[in-house]
């Protein structure tokens, strides 16, 4: 399973050094490269990595702004690991939980030591995902109350209060706090304070979360589109034609819903 990377530096000879370096283990893929802390929040959304080499200092956002953004905004983190010439930024780092950290200028025996961590973290982290995913839908297979009738959704739409049926969303997702739901003839933010209340709300067999910031009405789907090797995204039937990313801890749901 490739470990999809973005590299982040405000100097594009230590973005270079790092690509090429990188090059020397296969399980890495080099997917984006970005130049400040804005791309890096822009590349991170985008790509949704494994890993993030993420310089410290930058101009504007730097690294451990980028971290600390990222953790307010709710999104799946990857696995972070900071890139300085200064080694007293060591204790930072792990204060806001980086895999690790390397130097300037860099080492490839370092670097390996760090791919090796890395690759360690992801796979013991999607094995636990999946372990505790599989948990969840079998207690909730079991717990959620069935009904014909199909559940109302209210959303707020600038000053107006709007009920959808719930078969109409096409999809939902969080950011900063919020729930947006994405339906046919309306879109707006939810009532519900988090995607698990929302989840609770709608039927198991027809929404479905492929990531930790979304949920969809599999009935919606339109495409699923092969994205970087081994990790999909979906494409939704609404206007905008949406894609959603979905986590490699649901490839496994994913090719199982669809038979891939």
């Amino acid at each position: 399973m490739p470990i999809n990377t973005v590299i982040v530096d405000d100097e594009r000879p230590a973005r270079d050094e790092l690509a090429y370096l990188l090059k020397s283990f296969p399980e890495v893929s080099v997917v984006a490269q970005g130049k400040n802390g804005l791309e890096a929040l822009t590349l991170i959304k985008e790509h949704v990595p494994d890993l993030v080499f993420l310089d410290v200092e930058m101009p504007g956002l730097d690294g451990l702004g980028v971290v600390k953004r990222l953790m307010e905004r709710g999104v799946e983190m990857p696995q972070i690991v900071f890139a300085t010439a200064y080694d007293h930024y060591a204790v930072q780092a792990f204060e806001v939980n980086a895999v690790d950290y390397i130097l300037k200028p860099f080492d490839k025996s370092r670097i390996a030591k760090a791919v090796q961590r890395v690759k360690r973290t992801v796979e013991e982290r999607v094995s636990q995902v999946e372990r505790l995913e599989t948990l969840v839908d079998k207690l909730g297979a079991t717990q959620r109350p069935q009904s014909n009738q199909p559940a109302k959704l209210l959303v707020k739409s600038q000053s107006r209060m709007l009920l959808i049926d719930a078969e109409d969303m096409i999809y939902a997702s969080i950011q900063d706090g919020s729930i947006s739901v994405y339906a046919r003839t309306a879109e707006g933010v939810s009532n519900y304070r988090t995607v698990e209340e929302l989840m609770e709300a709608l039927d198991p067999g027809v929404f479905w979360r492929p990531h930790r910031s979304y949920l969809v009405n599999i009935n919606h789907i339109k495409e699923v589109v092969p994205w970087f090797k081994s990790s999909y995204m979906l494409k939704m039937d609404d206007k905008r034609a949406s894609e959603i990313p979905v986590s490699r801890a649901q490839t496994k749901r994913l090719r199982e819903l669809f038979g891939l």
